[in-house]
């Protein structure tokens, strides 16, 4: 199982868990970490993470990434200061981390992702895709035959902060220039504002990512095929009231 280890509170803890997992566990399995300096301005310091990892015993992954590069030079992720950033940020890393599996023979890649970051995920979905979605705790992908994990996925956020300091390690801040100023952030104070209105907000979020949730919705948008075929009905007489379509060509 290979981590995603970026040097925050989410992915340090995750490693921090994992390992202690292992070391404690009824059968042996193979643990590493791995983290992409992104190439952003301020660049993400490879010796920390080194020694924290040699601190648990696992095998370490560093790889300068071209991803601040292709951000910066993709005006639909940086529109508005960076709004759509995130989405195209994770892609690049999911992708760059999955070849890092592949290359040194690992065939999970566990994900920090938790609870908070499932919700705003739904939301982002809604409102700026118009898809009721979001990403799954598991997530097998029969191209590289690696599956996605993401085991703190029904931990809060509130609960990782709390966990963090028994790990011993110091996160690192986030080198992204749009921290804090991307879509995901927007929906993060918009709902976090809900929830200190009514604290049952959040019960109902998590409740909504549930498929069972999905009560009554729309059919799908029919295609022009569809409403052509539709309008055939309607007017050519098969099903429409007698006189009411167009007068038939001379």
């Amino acid at each position: 199982m290979l981590v995603g280890l970026s040097g925050g509170k989410d992915s340090t803890f995750l490693l921090f868990a994992l390992a202690a997992i292992r070391r404690y566990s009824a059968f042996t399995w193979d643990l590493g970490a791995a983290t992409l300096e992104p190439g952003f301005a301020e660049p993400l310091p490879e010796e920390p993470l080194a020694a924290f990892c040699r601190s648990l015993g696992v095998p370490f992954y560093y790889e300068k990434a071209h991803i601040g590069q292709v951000l910066l030079a993709a005006p639909a992720a940086t529109r508005s200061g960076g709004e759509n950033a995130c989405a195209l940020c994770a892609h690049l890393r999911r992708g760059a981390l999955s070849r890092l599996a592949v290359a040194h023979g690992y065939n999970r890649l566990a994900l920090a992702h938790h609870r908070d970051d499932a919700i705003e995920t739904l939301l982002l979905s809604l409102f700026y895709s118009g898809l009721i979605k979001t990403f799954l705790p598991l997530t097998p992908h029969e191209r590289s035959g690696i599956t996605v994990i993401r085991p703190l996925v029904y931990f809060t956020e509130a609960e990782i902060k709390g966990a963090v300091k028994l790990t011993g390690f110091t996160p690192i801040a986030s080198p992204c220039p749009f921290n804090g100023r991307t879509q995901r952030q927007r929906v993060k104070e918009l709902w976090h504002q809900l929830v200190r209105e009514n604290r049952s907000v959040y019960t109902n979020l998590f409740a909504a990512l549930r498929r069972d949730a999905v009560q009554e919705l729309w059919p799908p948008e029919p295609s022009r095929r569809q409403l052509r075929e539709l309008h055939r009905q309607l007017f050519q007489g098969d099903g429409g009231p007698p006189g009411s379509g167009p007068e038939p060509a001379e």
